[in-house]
């Protein structure tokens, strides 16, 4: 399960070869460094700072009769059989015993040469999630990483604590593992560091590569606790240079903005806005009606409008957006409005179109998966300004895409979208001297003083006031002993008329195995509950499967959708009133609270069941418990940033403003100050160093200025 540490190529002196491409590395060739490619690795500098997520013990062995439903656990034992098992679907099993017990092990996806290595008598050391096999006594762990020992008495392989990276299909954890063993050796001599020697010793911070080397070797007398809440001095060192790399990238972004092209004035004449708001069939909020003015100001510039609208779930942002995008067509202009998943996308053109043709607005819609002739009317229809409001996802920004003339653009949900991919829609609507306006929509709760800290670049409103007759959402957190009740209680509001929602969350990496977990998952409701009409969405299906299955979910012709988090994020049944969060320990705050509010959209009293496996840390007994006692996504920001710190947090990391390697937005919030005084005598004393930081950190430092 360990990797090797050496390169058969050796690395150039002084830390010059970062910038080599990934293949130097040994045992990368043209198929693995595509997989690589798919997680942003192309040099070796990528590699180095692909940061272990979490770690796991692995330094002490769990007897295989002690095995107890999801613990993950290293175990070793000897092979009694392996076989390839027929059925719907092909598996390898392998069971093995320690003389306490048996277990199965069970691979999907195998090698043919791979039942050769389970020969009987041979001794295999594994680490997986246990879980109840075809009996509650029998237990199995899928897909678990192991190596043939030589014994069943010799010490674990592993001295420390093992990281476990972001991953991707095709590239496993031993692979990532060997892989950054060699950029650390390529690293070893001269890694430049960046952030003044005197701030590190002053905060007993070590440097870069110590930094580095202890974040992916972590010594044997590593706390996991600390290492897992992210303060570690290690991760503490690479947290503020990152952040303060981010920050320096969105300064020059501001500057030059300002410095760069005007946008076009819209002021638009109120003729489609007041119809617009006549049509509604509720008045806006206050909070709806203040942001929207600040829209409306800053659009009325011929000063470029950067703004991020953030408000919690359900308050009411795309109807902001939509005003923004009458004052564009109002005034001459195109809209373009761009979402990071089919889902929320199509979600989006729904109610623009329902919003606006009645209006006399015709909306396109772009979508990678549209039958070639409807791409092609969509196209043309954006291109002859036809069309002056464009929905879709990262379709709208290929090159076959021409707009008339493009006022205004607008990102929903952008931490999900890559630089480029902001940027390059931008650039449809950009002229010699011209650009559009961007406004920016987020549900991510993070509390007011750091969003405007992150957020340096933009101007910053938010909605902080839900619409009124939106029923309270009713939070109950139950073990999983009592998983019957709970399908009972499904099937009872079924009988009654509602839907429901069954989110299962898997810490696994593999879209695969969350796919075949929330299949599993499927079967066992429509088992259980064969009255109710059950359907299964989840990130692996086709586009156009999974909108087929929403739109029977929006219909009424399905009660109860089983899904994967792919549901975090703009799907809206006023009827669907219960939802069950299977593993809610495994998710972070904010992501659970997006989930929530997926229900409660309707008059109907809602419930949210967060179905835990006992037992819980206390550290995630009081995170849930916040869940419990508040709907409000902003003081749930407030007290998870009380909450943080050392101990064991609830697993994943919470879904942040960015797609931080390293830093999060909440737990390092004291490192904020020294972020912002160090970025003020940078930009005025060392602008080389600044350069450097937002290279290393967020690549692409010239074009990434201009987004």
């Amino acid at each position: 399960m360990s990797g090797s540490s050496a390169s058969s190529t050796p690395p150039p002196a002084g830390g010059q070869g970062l910038s080599q491409p990934v293949t130097v590395l040994r045992g990368v060739a043209g198929r693995l460094a595509g997989k690589l490619e798919k997680l942003g690795l192309r040099t070796v500098g990528d590699v180095l700072f692909h940061l272990p997520h979490r770690y796991e013990d692995r330094t002490h062995r769990v007897p295989i009769g002690s095995l107890q439903s999801g613990q993950h656990a290293l175990v070793r034992g000897r092979v009694e059989l392996a076989e390839v098992a027929q059925g719907r679907r092909k598996r390898l099993m392998c069971r093995v015993s320690d003389g306490t017990g048996s277990l199965t092990l069970v691979f999907f996806h195998y090698f043919p040469n791979q039942l050769q290595q389970f020969r009987q008598g041979r001794v295999l050391e594994c680490y997986g999630e246990a879980r109840p096999g075809v009996s509650a006594l029998q237990m199995q762990m899928v897909h678990p990483e192991y190596s043939i020992v030589s014994d069943l008495d010799a010490p674990p392989e592993q001295p420390g604590l093992t990281p476990v990276y972001p991953a991707t299909e095709g590239v496993n954890q031993t692979t990532l593992r060997r892989l950054a063993d060699q950029a650390l050796n390529w690293a070893r001599e001269g890694l430049g560091d960046l952030l003044p020697a005197e701030l590190l010793e002053g905060r007993g911070l070590p440097d870069l590569f110590t930094a580095l080397q202890q974040v992916h070797h972590p010594a044997p007398d590593s706390s996991l606790a600390q290492l897992d809440a992210g303060v570690h001095p290690a991760q503490r060192r690479l947290a503020l240079e990152e952040l303060l790399a981010h920050h320096l990238s969105l300064r020059q972004v501001r500057h030059r903005l300002r410095a760069d092209r005007r946008a076009p004035v819209l002021r638009g004449t109120g003729r489609l806005v007041g119809r617009f708001l006549e049509q509604l069939p509720f008045s806006l909020t206050n909070a709806q009606q203040r942001v929207e003015g600040e829209v409306a100001r800053d659009m009325a510039s011929a000063e470029p409008m950067l703004r991020l609208v953030q408000g919690d779930v359900g308050s009411g942002k795309t109807v902001v957006a939509a005003l923004a995008a009458l004052r564009a067509v109002e005034s001459g202009q195109q809209a373009a409005v761009m979402a990071p998943t089919e889902l929320l996308a199509e979600q989006h053109y729904r109610n623009f179109r329902d919003w606006l043709q009645p209006l006399g607005v015709d909306v396109a819609w772009m979508s990678g998966k549209l039958p070639a002739a409807r791409r092609r009317e969509m196209l043309q229809a954006i291109a002859e300004g036809r069309a002056l409001v464009a929905v879709g996802t990262h379709a709208l920004f290929q090159e076959q895409v021409t707009f008339h003339r493009l006022g205004l653009v607008i990102v929903d949900e952008q931490h999900r979208f890559g630089v480029h991919q902001r940027m390059a829609l931008k650039e449809k609507g950009q002229t010699a001297d011209a650009q559009p306006h961007q406004l920016i929509m987020t549900a991510t709760p993070i509390p007011r003083t750091l969003a405007m800290t992150a957020y340096a670049d933009l101007d910053v409103s938010i909605i902080d006031e839900l619409p009124p007759g939106r029923t309270p959402i009713r939070t109950v957190a139950v073990p999983d002993s009592r998983r019957e009740e709970v399908v009972a209680g499904i099937a009872a509001a079924c009988s009654e008329g509602r839907q429901a929602y069954w989110v299962c969350t898997l810490i696994e990496e593999s879209d695969q195995l969350q796919a075949e977990a929330a299949e599993a998952t499927e079967a066992m409701l429509k088992e259980a509950i064969p009255e109710v009409s059950v359907a299964l969405v989840h990130g692996r299906m086709k586009p156009a499967d999974k909108e087929a299955v929403m739109a029977r979910f929006a219909g009424g012709e399905v009660q109860l959708l089983v899904a994967t988090t792919v549901i975090e994020v703009g799907v809206d049944v006023p009827n669907a009133s219960l939802m069950v969060i299977e593993n809610p320990e495994r998710l972070g705050l904010a992501q659970l609270h997006q989930l929530r509010g997926r229900v409660g959209r309707g008059t109907a009293a809602s419930s949210c069941v967060l179905l835990y496996r006992a037992p819980l840390t206390d550290m995630a007994r009081r995170r849930l418990g916040v869940l419990r006692e508040t709907t409000d996504g902003f003081e749930i920001a407030r007290q998870d940033l009380e909450l943080r710190g050392p101990g064991e947090l609830l697993g994943t990391r919470q879904t942040g403003a960015w797609q931080f390697r390293v830093a999060d937005l909440t737990r390092d919030g004291s490192l904020l100050p020294d972020v912002q005084v160090l970025a003020e005598r940078l930009l005025q004393e060392d602008m080389p160093r600044v350069d450097a930081l937002i290279e290393r950190w967020v690549g692409e430092a010239q074009r990434y200025g201009r987004v």
